[in-house]
């Protein structure tokens, strides 16, 4: 049989599927109002309104600042190489920014149960000095992507304070590229990434201190050698309820992680101020 006939046979075929659905949707849209009305003309009330999946979950909204320094240890799998550590303080990285680097959580609370939803994306960019002689000048980026999902449940909760435990997945993404400008040679550019993702167990404890102010500790570990040998974050606030709708805090985050690149082991320690406000809806 001729292949072409049967491409072009499947092809109509496909169409006409196509034509059909679009129809059968259509008539779909058309009929279910005038079903309704008949219904309402029959029956002499009006049909329930569909329920709303979100009724009685409670969603608060958390954009935040944190200025971590960077602590990064590089040991090399060759025991002849020996191991480099250095520090980027949050300035160089302010500095190096390309575009305004988001952060923020969501979390979806239901009683005694929530899930927390938070991501966090920096561009980076600095300039290469190359004498000018082979290159003339280039420059170096890397982007940092970083998401945590976690599902809570909440065993205790009393009206001055409450334990939330979970479980859920931090993912990490991480991509850089090197640009060097034609001189004597013609331009050259590299660009590679990595990205992983860790299992994580965690809390969260709050308390109230009167006056508006609480405080809160969380933390979480994870990694297990799933992509991290280890991933662990911690992080301690003080709290003041502006009113019902929003909470100002204020404290220190520390979030770390040992990976195993292709050639060398990384020991990567971000340290830093967090400011945040929370938003309830």
């Amino acid at each position: 049989m001729n292949p072409d006939l049967v491409f072009a046979g499947g092809h109509r075929m496909w169409s006409v599927l196509s034509r059909a659905v679009t129809v059968i949707v259509l008539i779909g849209v058309l009929v279910s109002p005038a079903r309704g009305q008949m219904a309402t003309g029959q029956l002499g009330q009006q049909p329930a309104p569909p329920a709303n999946p979100l009724a009685g979950v409670e969603v608060l909204v958390t954009p935040y600042f944190w200025g971590p320094w960077i602590d990064t240890t590089i040991n090399p799998s060759n025991p002849r190489i020996p191991s480099a550590s250095g520090t980027v303080g949050f300035d160089k990285i302010f500095n190096h920014l390309t575009w305004v680097p988001f952060m923020g959580e969501v979390e979806f609370r239901d009683g005694p149960y929530g899930v927390l939803l938070d991501y966090m994306h920096a561009p980076l960019k600095a300039g290469i000095n190359t004498r000018g002689i082979l290159f003339g000048g280039g420059t170096g980026g890397m982007t940092l992507d970083m998401g945590t999902a976690m599902f809570f449940y909440r065993p205790i909760a009393m009206p001055d304070q409450y334990l939330d435990v979970g479980m859920g997945v931090r993912a990490w993404g991480f991509e850089g590229g090197i640009t060097l400008n034609q001189a004597l040679l013609p331009s050259f550019s590299v660009t590679r990434g990595t990205s992983w993702a860790d299992p994580l167990i965690g809390f969260r404890y709050h308390h109230e201190l009167g006056n508006g102010f609480g405080a809160t500790a969380y933390g979480d570990v994870g990694g297990f050698g799933v992509g991290a040998h280890i991933d662990w974050q911690l992080i301690g606030t003080i709290d003041y309820a502006v009113n019902s709708s929003i909470d100002l805090h204020a404290g220190f985050r520390s979030v770390n992680f040992t990976y195993s690149l292709p050639n060398a082991g990384a020991d990567i320690r971000m340290n830093g101020p967090l400011l945040a406000a929370t938003f309830r809806f």
